[in-house]
């Protein structure tokens, strides 16, 4: 099993920034992936940045590209979110996972049908 905690949601106004944290507990070794997907109500929950957790290699939503940063230290099992030059349409609640996707390359990683394991979620709210 994976635990995974969100922590560092909250307000922001337009051009803000905010960062994200995801500490992991448990069989964290197993899991090849970590990401980031977000929800805002009454849509489908999205993958906005993907890692592989031993090359480093990442992958963004073209939504969010330029703007947000994902990172890992795998020593400490922590991921991060780095989202900078905030829109309104960022505010969503905002959910850590991880998986051991294989056979999937692509944008289909941020497909959240690929990741056993999930937070309970920080809600990110960006103002205008």
């Amino acid at each position: 099993q994976v635990q995974l905690v969100e922590s560092g949601g909250g307000s922001a106004q337009a051009g803000g920034s905010l960062r994200l944290t995801c500490a992991a507990s448990g069989y964290t070794n197993n899991q090849r992936c970590m990401g980031w997907f977000r929800q805002a109500p009454g849509k489908e929950r999205e993958g906005v940045a993907v890692i592989w957790l031993s090359a480093g290699s990442t992958l963004y939503a073209d939504s969010v590209k330029g703007r947000f940063t994902i990172s890992r230290d795998n020593a400490d099992n922590t991921l991060f979110l780095q989202m900078n030059s905030l829109k309104p349409e960022d505010t969503a609640m905002y959910y850590c996972a991880a998986g051991s996707p294989l056979g999937v390359y692509g944008n289909r990683l941020l497909e959240s049908q690929y990741y056993n394991y999930w937070g309970q979620g920080t809600q990110v709210t960006v103002s205008s």
